[in-house]
């Protein structure tokens, strides 16, 4: 059976895998290198006994750094105003006006500066030794949710992960690759868009299910992925939680509050999402603990939280706080991100804002997020 890559056409850029053979003896020194989180430290890489060999991305647009760049989906942003703070103002396909998460948790653990997506024509043998990422915009536990988005599932995002590990034995053999999968760190971010988009902006699974039922639903869903990523070789995994859905500057528009507060429900579903997958991942990395392997739960909900509720204690970089926390720099409804804001007007003032469009945040709100994660939730994973 043909991989899902050469079903999506391929990367077009073979011959670039073949000819980086060639730079084997060069890389073969960092490929032997394995870097160490020490837990609390920005960017720490130093010796020690816990090493990471790779960082593995899973997820939603909130992490997808351009795998949608080739797809016809309403789900990408390799546009401007996209990128307008990336390195070079380039609009790589990642939502936000520059990094996102993965990108911050690639150099904070030292692993390097930018987590490339897979589906890249640009990718290098460097690049398959020290991660990627599979993420999708648009994708979610619930397979319905990426049919509707035009774009990859969470099924698909495993197969894609399967092509990588094919690709990865080919160029540096069995034994690499095997060390470089069982040394990695693996994350996964999605949910948003099963809640968001399938049970309350088009309600289709509303017709099927109470909202605790759904809940149920996705987090089967989300522990069978788990499982199976487990069983592929993937030892330690980061599982995200979703956000604080009701405090999207698109939810909150759609609520209809006058004081533009957070839309209370899209937030109760959080709140029961994450309370029910968290237990079942503590029971999972129980179960599964005896194997080598360390699954973590990793709360975003009250970290974001945190900064819409108190914004002005997160100054940095010689800038103030946060001063706008119900907006979106690029506007605040449901049309106000991915492909409907193509070639919108740039916003010049992003350091203000917490979140970049009507979904996602600013590569600030993500920079302060992801620290707090890591000091955290590391001490789980090592």
């Amino acid at each position: 059976m043909a991989s899902l890559t050469t079903c999506l056409g391929g990367h077009g850029s073979w011959r670039r895998f073949v000819r980086t053979l060639l730079q084997l003896v060069v890389v073969a020194a960092a490929a032997t290198t394995t870097v160490v989180f020490l837990p609390g430290v920005h960017g720490a890489a130093t010796a020690g006994d816990k090493k990471i060999s790779a960082i593995f991305m899973f997820g939603d647009s909130i992490v997808d750094p351009g795998n949608n760049n080739n797809r016809i989906t309403e789900a990408k942003a390799n546009f401007p105003p996209y990128g307008q703070d990336f390195p070079g103002g380039v609009a790589t396909g990642r939502f936000s006006n520059g990094l996102v998460p993965g990108d911050f948790l690639a150099s904070k653990l030292g692993i390097k500066e930018l987590l490339p997506p897979f589906l890249s024509d640009d990718l290098e043998l460097k690049d398959l030794l020290t991660g990627v990422a599979f993420a999708c915009g648009g994708s979610g536990y619930d397979p319905l949710t990426s049919k509707l988005a035009t774009t990859l599932s969470s099924t698909d995002q495993l197969e894609l992960f399967n092509d990588y590990k094919e690709k990865l034995r080919a160029l540096v053999g069995e034994e690499e690759m095997s060390r470089v999968i069982s040394q990695g760190i693996y994350f996964t971010v999605m949910g948003a868009n099963d809640i968001l988009n399938n049970y309350f902006t088009l309600p289709l699974r509303r017709h099927e299910y109470d909202l605790p039922s759904y809940v149920d639903f996705l987090v089967s869903s989300a522990i069978n992925f788990t499982k199976t990523l487990n069983d592929m070789g993937a030892k330690r995994i980061g599982f995200v939680g979703v956000p604080p859905l009701g405090c999207c500057p698109s939810q909150i528009t759609l609520g209809g509050s006058p004081s533009r507060q957070c839309e209370p429900l899209r937030n109760q579903a959080s709140r029961l999402f994450n309370s029910r997958i968290s237990q079942e991942i503590e029971l999972l990395n129980a179960e599964r603990s005896a194997s080598g392997s360390k699954l973590a739960y990793l709360d975003i909900y009250y970290n974001l939280l945190d900064l819409i509720q108190n914004p002005a204690l997160y100054a940095q970089h010689n800038f103030v706080g946060f001063k706008d926390v119900t907006e979106g720099c690029c506007g605040s409804t449901v049309l106000n991100a991915a492909i409907f804001i193509a070639y919108h007007s740039a916003c010049p003032n992003a350091i203000d804002y917490i979140f970049w469009d009507g979904f996602h945040p600013t590569e600030k709100a993500y920079d302060i997020v992801v620290d707090k994660l890591i000091q955290q939730n590391m001490k789980y994973l090592m």
